[in-house]
């Protein structure tokens, strides 16, 4: 093992913050045109990120190009701590958000497109600021996928590799030759559906720069919305929600499946393992929850500021299908409290809070095609018991799965795991309530946003000290970054030069 390229490493987070600091020129520019008095404040505040990241290339200007394995987890990782901490900038500057703990919980969701928040009130804030806080879920959601596409898969890290559609692997399936060429294709299917939400809120009823955030929001799989209600706000436009429906769908299916899609190869696209079992998984609790809402539902505590039709079969599975897509993709968003629907429904959202989206997408969690191998690998253990001496490998899309990526699949599940009833542990040292606590852990570390007890739909982290909002902020992280890629930077053997 070779010492540490920190030189190229420090190089790379300069990109990185001139970059963030680019975005930030965004919200600027809309303050200018529309008046407000913070406009000063993220001029300020994107001309620091863009400053402080030139010095930090020009002062690494003659750094080794080479990056071994080990420079790429930290690239990854300490990659989304400067951006976190060069977005809180535009909060710190106008003063919108105050506390170092709120700055950094919210700007963290933003990036790891959680949807958590601790703001009490969202409308009073300048649209500036809105806007800027939508952008930090489309940079995240936008830097996943070339972390799967480009990144990642180069340095064998973790769970990523499936990112694959043709079969499990770190380049089975590329749609170009390049990665690169791959992860311009993807970017462009990203804007491209950012835009085309857009345009349908805009025509279903929303404004323009509503429309704008919750696209922003939506194909992050993010959640942050620009209403105190979430999309509970519109509850009187199905057309809006279903709108974001097919979003939220689209954003946790694989991209490459939407690329092939585009290509005219819909055999690819319907012959696809996971995508298969992605759409069955949201049909299946799909029609549980609708089907509890039409008949067991309390309607006088339907949702939360418009009354949910009961007893009507549109609206029962409009919101069931809704808040199913919300947890499953990990986006987050709300159209009616679903923790006092009934406490059936309740313990399977929690139970789709460890499902996830697919491999390749912009969602959180633990990815439906680990779901897929870990149920097929237990099926095979019982044959494998009965016939010790055969060979049964665990097969995908008729393929047989390196043994290694099983292995990776079954290391990542201990320590999903572990993490979570860690997180709850700590919360609950905290001083929240079991529910809470687990609801937080499970939130936090799967990305989703909204959890239970005193952080479910209608509530936010607001009440959580600043040491929770620092631990749920770290959870998140190695949530979003698939847990080894962090964590095997703690660890002293990474720092020992051999």
């Amino acid at each position: 093992m070779h010492s540490l390229n920190l030189k190229v490493v420090t190089h790379i987070m300069g990109v990185l913050l001139i970059f963030n600091g680019g975005f930030m020129l965004v919200p600027t520019v809309l303050s200018w045109i529309i008046g407000e008095q913070v406009t000063f404040d993220l001029a300020v505040a994107a001309s620091t990120s863009i400053f402080i990241g030139f010095l930090m290339m020009f002062l690494t200007k003659t750094h080794d190009k080479a990056i071994a394995q080990r420079e790429g987890y930290l690239i990854v990782t300490l990659g989304w701590l400067f951006m976190v901490l060069s977005g809180m900038l535009p909060y710190a500057f106008s003063g919108t958000i105050t506390g170092l703990s709120n700055m950094f919980f919210e700007t963290m969701s933003g990036y790891t497109t959680t949807g958590a928040s601790i703001l009490n009130d969202i409308e009073a804030l300048p649209k500036s600021i809105l806007l800027w806080r939508s952008l930090t879920h489309w940079i995240g959601g936008m830097g996943i996928i070339v972390l799967a596409v480009a990144i990642l898969p180069l340095f064998g890290i973790g769970g990523m590799q499936l990112f694959s559609a043709e079969a499990p692997g770190p380049s089975a399936d590329k749609v170009k030759p390049k990665i690169a060429d791959t992860a311009k294709r993807l970017w462009l299917i990203y804007f491209g559906y950012t835009v085309s939400e857009t345009i349908l809120l805009k025509v279903a009823g929303m404004d323009w720069f509503d429309s704008v955030n919750h696209a922003l929001s939506t194909l992050s799989t993010g959640g942050f919305s620009t209403k105190n209600a979430s999309i509970a706000y519109w509850n009187d436009s199905p057309a809006i929600q279903y709108i974001i429906i097919l979003f939220m769908f689209l954003a946790g299916t694989n991209f490459v499946v939407s690329y092939y899609a585009f290509k005219g190869k819909f055999q690819k696209v319907l012959h696809n393992e996971e995508f298969k079992w992605f759409f069955f998984f949201i049909a299946g609790f799909t029609l549980i929850s609708a089907g509890m809402i039409y008949f067991y539902a309390d309607p006088s505590i339907s949702s939360i500021t418009h009354p949910m039709v009961f007893g009507e079969l549109e609206s029962a599975i409009r919101h069931g299908l809704f808040q199913v897509l919300a947890i499953v993709t990990t986006t987050g968003f709300v159209t009616a409290d679903y923790t006092l629907w009934m406490p059936f429904l309740t313990v399977l959202f929690f139970g789709m809070f460890f499902l996830g989206g697919s491999a390749g997408s912009t969602s959180g969690g633990v990815k439906v095609v680990r779901h897929i191998i870990m149920i097929k690998n237990g099926f095979q253990e019982f044959r494998r018991i009965l016939h010790p001496n055969a060979i049964l490998p665990v097969r995908y899309k008729g393929k047989a799965v390196d043994q290694k990526i099983v292995y990776n699949i079954l290391g990542f599940f201990i320590l999903y795991s572990l993490s979570f009833i860690l997180g709850a542990v700590v919360f609950a040292g905290t001083g929240l309530d079991f529910q809470t606590a687990i609801g937080a852990s499970a939130s936090s570390l799967g990305n989703i946003g909204p959890a239970f007890g005193d952080l479910s739909p209608v509530d936010n982290f607001a009440s959580l000290t600043d040491f929770g909002k620092f631990w749920s902020s770290f959870l998140m992280l190695i949530g979003r970054l698939e847990l080894f890629t962090v964590l095997i930077i703690l660890t002293p053997y990474f720092w020992r030069n051999v």
